[in-house]
């Protein structure tokens, strides 16, 4: 292992660590001169433990190929695991803590919902709220862009998605806001996790009673048919539920408001993407690229190995930094320019292989839907603050983003 003669070190099991965005310097020292990199216990690493940091492109496209080496359930002698630093108990329960066969079985029931063909029919409905919210910008000063557009356009599609009330998903979404900036070990505070989980039992108690056409509906009354055809138990559901309603409701929120913010600081490109509307699909993907929501992904070795020369003992936890991947100038020209003509853009904003993120076609269609319409509406965008961040280790994204708007045509 390296010293760090000349750079601080970060404690990365620190929400507070990126309360002014990611750590960029730090992880550019680890890329170039400590790629794999131990990170030795400090007071709030959970479980008390040290972990490995991964920050080279190549090296984490080398953990994520290899699930039979890194585990996203568990390893070693340990009785918990998971994919966050913190060892959870629901550790081969739920889908993100799986690997095959079982992670597969689980996806594949989950994947009945997820079609190409359902998110594609949500377009024209998306486009209409996605108006709707412009529609109610105020144009007498600042706003916060955050909670009227890049947070309330997913959390408005993944309730759609789900099949929850739209009137429930203020109190879900302040949950979920106030467990991700809590000073916690976990991802989400325990107090709001809880809640959010108590909230769940309830909407599944009601899909299985009547069930209506929504993908949590499908997965209530499906049944996993390589494992004796049995329905998903209650905890199960659950855990699937508190999955899928936060990342879908918060990490395209990042990508949609911090995308749209480097955007407006590159006035030239902006005017490109009016000019040229084919370039909004590249443009998507380096929003993607440029914020990269879920910022680390962790698993457990399951047997002693080596990554770069450096031996990896079983049971070791491993972190993957997907966000430093994605400034890796190893694999991306000019990694630290925002750029909407990048080709190719090989980012893994949405993970890689087996976990590749099961709502990337809905988060590509929001932040699509998101570009098209603000550009169309909106004749100026102007900052007027600094960026606000998330305070958390995993989904870090921006609290507030303070505009203000010209629109094309004035409101009655």
């Amino acid at each position: 292992m390296n010293v760090m003669p000349d750079i601080t070190p970060v404690d990365l099991s620190d929400d507070n660590s990126f309360k002014d965005g990611f750590p960029h310097g730090f992880f550019r020292w680890l890329r170039e001169n400590d790629p794999v990199h131990w990170h030795a216990p400090t007071p709030v690493s959970p479980d008390g433990e040290g972990f490995w940091v991964i920050s080279r492109y190549d090296d984490i496209m080398e953990v994520l190929r290899t699930p039979e080496i890194y585990s996203s359930d568990t390893g070693g002698d340990r009785r918990g695991g998971g994919t966050t630093m913190k060892d959870e108990r629901a550790a081969g329960k739920i889908l993100n803590y799986t690997d095959d066969p079982h992670h597969r079985v689980l996806r594949g029931l989950v994947n009945k919902g997820f079609t190409n063909q359902v998110i594609g029919e949500l377009e024209v409905e998306l486009r209409r709220r996605a108006n709707l919210l412009i529609d109610d910008f105020p144009l007498d000063g600042p706003f916060d862009f955050v909670p009227r557009f890049s947070r309330e356009l997913p959390l408005q599609a993944i309730c759609i998605v789900l099949g929850v009330p739209q009137d429930d998903r203020v109190q879900l979404c302040e949950w979920i806001d106030k467990g991700l900036e809590a000073d916690s070990p976990n991802v989400m505070a325990k107090e709001y996790y809880l809640q959010i989980r108590d909230y769940a039992g309830g909407i599944i108690a009601e899909k299985r009673r009547n069930p209506q056409d929504d993908i949590l509906s499908k997965i209530v009354q499906s049944r996993l048919d390589e494992e004796d055809g049995r329905a998903l138990t209650d905890e199960e559901l659950i855990n699937f539920f508190v999955l899928l309603f936060p990342a879908g409701a918060e990490t395209t929120r990042s990508a949609i408001g911090g995308g749209m913010r480097a955007l407006i600081e590159h006035p030239d490109l902006l005017q490109q993407l009016r000019d040229d509307p084919e370039l909004v699909k590249g443009a998507v993907e380096e929003f993607v690229r440029w914020m990269t929501p879920s910022i680390y992904k962790r698993r457990t070795v399951i047997q002693d190995t080596e990554l770069r020369g450096t031996a990896l003992k079983r049971g070791d936890k491993v972190t993957i930094w997907e966000m430093s991947a994605n400034r890796d100038g190893e694999m991306f020209d000019d990694p630290f320019t925002f750029d909407i003509t990048r080709r190719p853009n090989r980012h893994i904003g949405f993970g890689f292989g087996a976990h590749v993120c099961l709502g990337a076609a809905l988060a590509r269609l929001e932040i699509k839907i998101a570009i098209e319409e603000l550009l169309r509406r909106v004749a100026h965008f102007e900052l007027t603050g600094p960026a606000q961040w998330v305070p958390n280790n995993r989904l870090l994204g921006l609290r507030n983003l303070q505009l203000t708007v010209t629109m094309k045509e004035q409101r009655a």
